[in-house]
């Protein structure tokens, strides 16, 4: 079983995010950059995959330099080898843009499965797994919670509005993981060791023939409205408590 995980390298869910001075990008300084983390489930699926089925499992990421730092995380974690494509710009390019870079990685290598985050925690896109399938002629999953491989075969679960649907394609595929897909495992000490020694391959855009160029670009970035101070409503009793809420609800927010 050959299979791909294409990753994104995203800051930490806990940073304070500043608009850069330019007013339509993000201030990188003092940022600590992590794997996606919807990224994290299709690495240790694809793990746990190998693990039934043998085979290889290659990693591949697109940026600066610093993205070796996620892509040798998932090396840690157990991925057999990565694939970067360098590019100092790149950060916030259009996602289709993205996806025909990872296309053109990614088709080599001729896998039967790739997987990626179902959307990336930084720009919220969720275009990247759709566009590269399309890419690569490959059929989509997306949203997924659960795989079963059978004979030159994928059936997935995908949560929708309550149900869950099972969908079931041929091989090769690409899938979009969910949370709910596993439990992603921490790179152990060992696995950091050797992560040192695997193979990660740096290409650039010229290598591959591409320029990042796309067809949308953020314009303008503005922070949220600055939220109101709340109100305590009073009352010494339940009923005057409520009656309180009621008009205020009504008189001032005027939602009633």
């Amino acid at each position: 079983m050959n299979i791909v995980v294409c990753i994104k390298q995203v800051p930490d869910t806990e940073t304070q995010i500043k608009i850069a001075g330019d007013g339509k990008s993000i201030a990188t300084d003092d940022i600590k950059w992590v794997m996606n983390p919807y990224d994290e489930f299709g690495v240790e699926e694809a793990l746990r995959i190998q693990k039934d089925k043998g085979g290889e499992v290659t990693v591949v990421g697109v940026g600066p330099k610093r993205v070796t730092e996620s892509l040798r995380t998932a090396l840690a974690m157990g991925a057999d080898k990565a694939v970067l494509v360098e590019d100092d710009g790149i950060y916030g390019a259009d996602p289709m843009a993205i996806a025909k870079i990872l296309a053109a990685v990614v088709k080599p290598i001729n896998p039967d499965l790739v997987f990626l985050g179902q959307r990336a925690v930084d720009d919220d896109a969720g275009l990247v797994g759709s566009a590269l399938a399309e890419f690569l002629d490959m059929p989509n999953l997306s949203v997924v919670t659960k795989v079963e491989l059978g004979e030159g075969t994928v059936k997935v679960l995908r949560p929708v509005e309550g149900q869950t649907l099972v969908i079931e394609s041929s091989l090769p595929a690409i899938v979009t993981a969910q949370k709910g897909l596993n439990e992603p495992r921490y790179a152990s000490l060992p696995g950091i060791m050797k992560a040192k020694k695997k193979p990660l391959e740096t290409k650039t855009l010229a290598d591959l023939g591409l320029t990042a160029a796309g067809k949308a670009e953020i314009k303008a970035l503005t922070p949220p409205p600055s939220r109101a101070a709340g109100k305590t409503i009073s009352g010494e009793t339940p009923q005057e408590l409520a009656a309180n809420l009621a008009r205020c609800l009504r008189d001032e927010a005027k939602v009633i």
